[in-house]
Order: C-alpha cells, then structure tokens, then sequence
C-alpha cells in the first residue's frame, strides 16, 4: 500500500495543479444555458473557452463570456456576441444595428430586432454585447448599465465541441 501511495499520489497531485491551473488561466468548457444566442448557438451546446486572451484583440462579431453589470446576475457568466468596443457608438432602429453611423449585415441574427437603442457610445475600456436571438435576448438593450468592463470579460468562445455533429470553430 504504501509504494503504491508513493508512486501515485505525486502524480494525482500534479495532474490536480495541472488541471486546476489551466482551467483558471488557459481555458475551460461552458455549457451554454438560454437560447440567447439561437440560432448561432443552442441550448447545452459545449464550448471551449480561451482564456487567456488579450481584451484588446477582441472584435466586433466575436463570441464571448463575461460577466454581466447587472446586479442581480453579477455571479452568472453571460455568452454574447460582441457589437462594440470603447470608442464605439451604437445604434439600433428599423430593426438593423448601426456601428458608427454604418449599417452592420448580421447573417446570424434570428430575426430583425423589433425594438429601438441608442445611440450610445461606448466608454473606452467597455465593450457592448447582444444576443444573436435580439428580441428574446436578456442584454445590453435591457440592462441598466449597458457596458461591460474589461475586468469583466472571462474569456473567448473558440471551438463548438458538442453536440458533435455542430463541432466547428466560432
């Protein structure tokens, strides 16, 4: 008993420190929980999340995890689609998203919004995000304080692995 604890309990150890370290700095996989982001995403899709990125190579069109500033979902980790970083103004009317006066073609929208925003410009360090599925989506158009902080921003949705006949890149 006791060779095998010293043989293996180092190796469990590691393999702990490993896995804990790259899930909490590298990358990790997200179960996604509402229809926010139909039909891009569905509901329990698994995505890989990088992690370690760079808040200031993110770009409009990509896919991320963040939390929100809304208070009473501060602990929940939202997946949204980013629409505008600092600097930004945004705009929604006649059912089409306008970034800096220019109408934005949105081919992985559900459905033309039925609702008017802005225009807002976004605070440098803030990023703006929507749901793909904008008229069920619980969003930047709803929340109080529709900008995101860079410390709030967890990480990028890089890789679809499940269901795996969806498996593709994002």
């Amino acid at each position: 008993m006791w060779k095998w604890l010293k043989e293996w309990v180092p190796i469990i150890v590691i393999a702990l420190v490993l896995s804990m370290t790259i899930r909490t700095y590298v990358g990790e996989a997200v179960v996604v929980p509402s229809g926010s982001m139909l039909p891009t995403i569905h509901i329990n899709d698994r995505l890989a999340v990088e992690k370690f990125i760079n808040t200031k190579d993110l770009k409009p069109g990509d896919i991320v995890v963040f939390y929100p500033p809304v208070p009473d979902k501060k602990d929940e980790r939202f997946i949204k689609r980013l629409i505008g970083i600092g600097g930004d103004t945004i705009e929604i009317r006649d059912g089409a998203l306008y970034r800096n006066g220019k109408k934005v073609d949105e081919p992985y929208i559900r459905e033309p919004m039925t609702y008017n925003f802005g225009p807002v410009t976004v605070p440098e360090g803030k990023f703006f995000f929507l749901g793909d599925n904008r008229n069920e989506s619980f969003d930047a158009h709803l929340w109080p304080t529709p900008f995101v902080d860079k410390s709030a921003i967890c990480g990028k949705a890089v890789f679809r692995f499940y269901p795996f006949s969806d498996m593709k890149p994002m």
